[in-house]
């Protein structure tokens, strides 16, 4: 059998031989029937039928200072069938409104005119106003209170200042936040790199309830909820998209019931449970733009972990053409004694001390302590991967022929062609 990995923007065939024991472990989102709408269609019909909130035009109304927390590059958001909408039915219900797209970067390098473009198209990124929110100025954000986790709430000022303060995303399963989507355009989206610290800090990311598709009992989504209810998050539009990154269903309404029910959704489509636990888990990142870099791709490899049992191999395809996607992530990986030294290190640092990219490490740790890792990328930074201590391979057949030689050839295979579309129950 022949299965496309999504790898980059053009794929990578894993062909799996006759005899081998494998699964494939995919959400059921691609059976969800659209009833023939369109990706607009989709989109409007949820504005027009927002969840715990007024339409965003009675919303808009009277408000002079409108803004539109918007995602970053990073962030396969189907922009350009939500923004138009929302600025649309803005200005339907006040004309005379000033509106900004304030993109939230969270902790990520800013997103570049090329790249908006790409998001918006020409017209939106020549025509609006666009601010591109930088975690680390501290001079552009403003404290609006503390968090249940004792962490202050810094928040860019534009964002704060508003009349109207909205958002557009959408919702995936996420590694330690549960979902994207909905809460996550404040904390980390427009939030400083002091507040993003606190939230992710050892004990939070630590903590069973910090997992794919959990929200109840996990400190990092409490946080964040709090963070959107003190910057008054008014309104969302958040999509749910298929492998292709085509709109299948969105929810627009209050920041927090419109998010929830987006989650309810999603989850019955995105739960697999594997028939037994892996000798061999495959995963990707989904492709373009979510496998650019290392740093990203931990999310995707959770999915794998999750599958996997705890001595397995797991195999991650992920081009990372843009190396490891930070410098904390990579140093700390690359100078460690071990995995497991580095963890008890981690997990002695207190909240206020985070330091940037520790989740993340934390995370791959955690991985690596259990799990040998090949990793499927781009020449260019294979050797930068084996640094970290990480193997690596050509392609996606490469590395599972090295896997099968230390598992055998009756190891039983988990394929997860998309790694962060997919909340893997962990098999009994």
């Amino acid at each position: 059998m022949d299965i496309k990995l999504p790898f980059s923007t053009t794929g990578m065939m894993l062909h799996l031989d006759d005899g081998l024991d494998y699964e494939i472990l995919t959400s059921s989102i691609e059976s969800m029937s659209k009833n023939d709408r369109t990706e607009d269609e989709i989109v409007l019909e949820a504005m027009a039928n927002p969840i715990g909130s007024p339409k965003l035009s009675e919303l808009a109304a009277g408000k002079e200072n409108v803004v539109i927390i918007c995602s970053d590059h990073t962030r396969p958001v189907p922009t350009k069938h939500i923004i138009p909408f929302m600025l649309k039915e803005i200005r339907e219900g006040n004309p005379e409104a000033k509106i900004t797209l304030l993109i939230a970067t969270g902790f990520h390098r800013a997103t570049t005119k090329e790249e908006l473009i790409g998001k918006f198209g020409e017209d939106i990124v020549e025509k609006e106003n666009i601010v591109i929110h930088d975690s680390q100025d501290m001079n552009a954000m403003v404290n609006i209170g503390v968090l249940p986790s004792g962490a202050p709430l810094l928040i860019n000022k534009v964002a704060a200042e508003a009349d109207l303060l909205v958002s557009e995303g959408f919702i995936e399963t996420h590694f330690f936040a549960g979902f994207s989507g909905g809460r996550k355009s404040v904390l980390p989206g427009v939030s400083s790199k002091v507040t993003v610290l606190g939230n992710h800090c050892s004990a939070f990311i630590d903590s069973p309830y910090s997992r794919t598709g959990i929200l109840e009992n996990n400190p990092i989504h409490k946080d964040m909820i709090a963070a959107s209810r003190m910057a008054n998050q008014r309104y969302i539009v958040n999509a749910v998209i298929d492998a292709d990154k085509k709109v299948v269903h969105a929810v627009a309404g209050d920041a927090i019931e419109a998010h929830e029910a987006g989650c309810r959704f999603l989850e019955n489509y995105c739960q697999v449970t594997p028939k037994r636990a892996a000798d061999i888990a495959i995963a990707t990142n989904g492709g373009y733009p979510l496998d650019q870099n290392m740093y990203q791709s931990v999310k995707g490899m959770t999915a794998a972990e999750a599958a996997a049992k705890d001595d397995g191999i797991i195999i991650m395809v992920s081009n990372c053409g843009d190396g490891h996607g930070g410098e904390g992530f990579y140093e700390a990986l690359k100078n460690c004694s071990s995995p497991a030294d580095l963890m008890e290190e981690i997990l002695k640092v207190p909240q206020d001390e985070t330091k940037p990219d520790q989740w993340e490490y934390q995370i791959q740790c955690r991985i690596l302590m259990q799990h040998k890792v090949i990793y499927v990328m781009c020449e260019q930074y294979r050797k930068m991967a084996q640094e970290m201590g990480f193997q690596v391979a050509a392609d996606v057949n490469e590395a599972l022929k090295m896997a099968l030689q230390e598992k055998g050839r009756d190891a039983h295979i988990a394929v997860i062609p998309d790694g962060v579309s997919v909340m893997v129950k962990k098999p009994e």
